[in-house]
């Protein structure tokens, strides 16, 4: 793990050289998004996001939580609901960077447990205050936001007005899945 670490900490550092945070396209099925990611405000969770995309993770994921007025949700399940084995361990939250959830911005999801995130993310539909940092303490930690939409923005927005329902036990899915078809670093802006 320290090894991984060290390594995609290094081609951070180096992209955050030449002044630039690293971009991800995500091809989706409703259109394409490219997200900045903030190296330098959250290089743990910037670094796993990354890993994730480079081994493939994510290709044909798919959104599977919208709620308009809130955030859309996706890396974590295919499009017939099986979720994704994880393929490394959770990483520490880094949301007392303080950066906000606000609208456009995409962070990690978690379970109650402020140190539990994986692969799964989200996109913030809206300010979302109430996810922010406030304190070192289960109910206060907040979830870490570590980059913002640049590009697709009206994607996500269409992304949002999707009908869902539920899927088993899971609720906020949408009717037709809207897959990941890919996630790729992309080298131009």
């Amino acid at each position: 793990m320290r090894i991984f670490l060290f390594l995609a900490m290094a081609i951070l550092a180096s992209g955050n050289a030449l002044g630039q945070n690293p971009r991800v396209e995500l091809k989706t099925t409703r259109g394409d998004i490219v997200v900045e990611l903030y190296a330098d405000k959250a290089p743990r969770t910037v670094a796993n996001f990354l890993q994730y995309v480079k081994d493939g993770f994510y290709n044909g994921t798919i959104f599977h939580r919208v709620i308009d007025g809130f955030m859309v949700q996706g890396g974590g399940f295919d499009r017939d609901m099986h979720e994704k084995p994880k393929t490394r361990p959770p990483i520490e939250n880094e949301a007392a960077n303080r950066v906000k959830n606000e609208v456009g911005t995409i962070a990690m999801a978690r379970t109650p447990n402020p140190h539990s995130a994986t692969a799964q993310f989200f996109i913030n539909l809206k300010d979302n205050d109430f996810l922010n940092y406030r304190e070192p303490t289960r109910q206060g930690y907040g979830y870490a936001v570590f980059g913002k939409v640049t590009r697709g923005m009206d994607v996500v927005n269409t992304i949002a007005k999707v009908a869902t329902g539920n899927a088993g036990p899971h609720q906020n899915v949408p009717r037709e899945p809207i897959i990941i078809e890919s996630a790729t670093v992309n080298k131009g802006k």
